[in-house]
């Protein structure tokens, strides 16, 4: 398979696990590494997301897919990628920035294919909704409930996201409604899988709350985590509920979020309801978060080589049969999945 891809942010944790996964995979592809102080190697480019001057290297090389891996705020590198007719893949977005780039670029004229997989694990969810749900025009409500390990493996740009975003409120949906709500807040039950057992799960936003209800037009839709320590879940709720990250400086709330451990499994369960009840998806990566978003975004890069696909903007799961996407991730050999 010949074909030229850049992945910008390609010296971060993700970054290094999707070029690992990539080219295990696909050993003929020429795979590009962009970072803001490049490298040793003729691979790698130093780009630099907050200045455009630095992206003449992407023509220079013809770069013909860009996979982002760190945020870019501005999007300086998905308008470059309209422009040019670039193939393009963003994994790195917080909801307000997805929305904001998934706007700019449904109003652009498109000759490449965008793609947004901003969502929980590279965009995985909505596709496992629907894989298992019986009737997806019968889907009334989705919930996504995540497990988090504070000894998981962890890039720099969750924790920031969570150091900026924890003292903003946010939106999940009810009848169709934006509900404000903020992190670590309306506590509830749920009894994970995998033997971790019943543990007291909070709100917590990610793109697929605005993914599954205004894409999907599933009318009710929550997310709620919790901690691999019930001391630490606790805690974050008891500081939202006094308010005390709102007197904390951004450093102190960035120190908070930004520990990082040594790796440790990741887990994430979905419940879809319709008409006949129901039905749940238990998902295990052995191998932490990091493996599954970097498995995701290589799956998705994979879809977009090998089969057709029109010149448009895409959520990341649209490219993929919700079951063929989900016999995929089972074959992983840290994966496991079970439905009931």
């Amino acid at each position: 398979m010949e074909y030229t891809i850049l992945i910008i942010g390609g010296n971060g944790l993700v970054g290094k696990t999707i070029t690992r996964i990539l080219k295990s995979r696909n050993p003929n592809l020429t795979v590009f590494t962009g970072g803001r102080k490049g490298g040793k190697t003729d691979n790698d480019l130093r780009i630099d997301v907050t200045d455009p001057s630095t992206f003449q290297v992407i023509s220079d090389k013809k770069i013909q897919f860009i996979i982002l891996s760190v945020n870019d705020k501005s999007d300086h590198v998905l308008r470059f990628a309209i422009e040019n007719g670039i193939d393009y893949l963003d994994i790195t977005k917080p909801t307000p920035d997805l929305v904001k780039a998934y706007d700019f670029a449904v109003q652009s004229e498109i000759n490449s294919r965008i793609v947004f997989s901003s969502g929980w694990m590279g965009g995985i969810v909505p596709a496992l909704v629907n894989a298992v749900a019986h009737n997806t025009d019968d889907i009334q409500d989705v919930r996504l409930f995540v497990y988090y390990s504070v000894k998981d493996l962890a890039g720099e740009s969750s924790a920031h996201f969570m150091a900026e975003n924890v003292a903003v409120p946010f939106h999940h949906y009810k009848n169709n409604q934006a509900v404000p709500i903020r992190h670590f807040l309306n506590a509830e039950t749920f009894d994970f899988s995998f033997g971790i057992g019943k543990r007291r799960a909070y709100h917590f936003d990610v793109p697929d709350l605005y993914i599954i209800n205004r894409i999907e037009r599933v009318p009710n839709v929550n997310v709620k985590m919790t901690y691999n320590s019930k001391f630490i879940t606790w805690l974050l709720g008891a500081f939202q509920y006094v308010r005390i990250f709102n007197i904390l400086s951004l450093k102190e709330r960035k120190m908070i979020f930004g520990s990082s451990g040594n790796g440790d499994q990741s887990v994430f369960e979905i419940l879809v309801k319709g008409q006949s009840g129901f039905r749940k998806l238990s998902l295990r990566s052995s191998k932490g978060q990091a493996e599954l978003t970097a498995l995701s975004a290589v799956l998705h890069t994979e879809e977009l080589l090998r089969n057709s696909h029109e010149h448009t903007v895409y959520f990341s799961h649209q490219l993929h049969h919700p079951l063929s996407l989900l016999a995929q991730l089972s074959a992983y050999e840290t994966i496991n999945i079970h439905t009931s």
